[in-house]
């Protein structure tokens, strides 16, 4: 985390005393996507949906929760957390992103919803009913992926076309190309090997009077406070065994 002023030298040393770390990468970090019209989204915040990340016919996470585009892709909770899951897997091939905007309806009381808002604005044009339903700023992104055209009146709209409306508010789809860097990353994955260390007291089993605590370790977590209650932990166990050993010098 390089803007805190952390330079990695930590590992280099653990390296240098003969520790193995195992490989190091970017973690809790937001997504590059690959289609143009999420920039459009830049700054939207999304509440309350359901995000799930697929390869192939494999769900590799999916969780409920809020999220936010950004100007290369998204971020917010729900995708700090994935990142965790997918790294390996991205590495290999791009992953697909689907997000349910409306968990609490099954399609069929989503369709129902449409039905209503329809019927209530039977002669304005779709684009002016969606934002009953839609952030504003998706309503565009909904209507180029739906290929229904804005100006048709409501009580023009066909059964297939809500069909088609429905399952893209149900699963609207992206493709993640990659993870962000470092600098975006709220912590770092992999480090000095835990099996290399007293759990006790994070003294080196290697090298006396040598102890480790926070990210230099290969331990990490998922968003919540988790991993600061690592760094808290692990120093307060090396501070109280660092302590014990110099005491024991004496």
């Amino acid at each position: 985390y390089a803007s805190t002023g952390s330079t990695g030298d930590g590992y280099h040393f653990a390296q240098a005393a003969g520790h193995k770390c195992t490989t190091l990468s970017p973690s809790l970090v937001p997504f590059n996507l690959l289609e143009e019209d999420a920039k459009s989204l830049q700054g939207l915040s999304l509440r309350n949906v359901r995000m799930s990340v697929r390869s192939g016919k494999k769900t590799l996470f999916e969780e409920q929760g809020e999220m936010l585009f950004t100007h290369f892709g998204v971020s917010g909770p729900l995708v700090l957390t994935a990142s965790t899951v997918i790294q390996k897997q991205l590495k290999e091939k791009p992953l697909t992103m689907q997000i349910d905007l409306k968990p609490a309806l099954d399609e069929e009381q989503l369709d129902r919803r449409f039905l209503r808002e329809f019927e209530a604005g039977a002669n304005k044009q779709l684009r002016n009913i969606l934002p009953a339903l839609y952030p504003a700023r998706l309503v565009p992104v909904i209507l180029a992926r739906s290929g229904i055209p804005g100006d048709l009146r409501a009580n023009e709209i066909r059964r297939q076309q809500r069909r088609v409306l429905t399952e893209l508010t149900k699963c609207l789809p992206y493709t993640i190309t990659s993870l962000r860097g470092y600098s975006e990353a709220i912590i770092t994955r992999g480090g000095g090997d835990v099996r290399q260390i007293d759990p006790g007291t994070m003294q080196s089993k290697l090298v006396p009077g040598l102890f480790f605590a926070g990210e230099v370790l290969d331990v990490d977590a998922q968003t919540g406070g988790f991993n600061l209650q690592i760094a808290w932990s692990t120093g307060h166990s090396a501070g109280l065994g660092a302590a014990e050993a110099a005491d024991d010098r004496d």
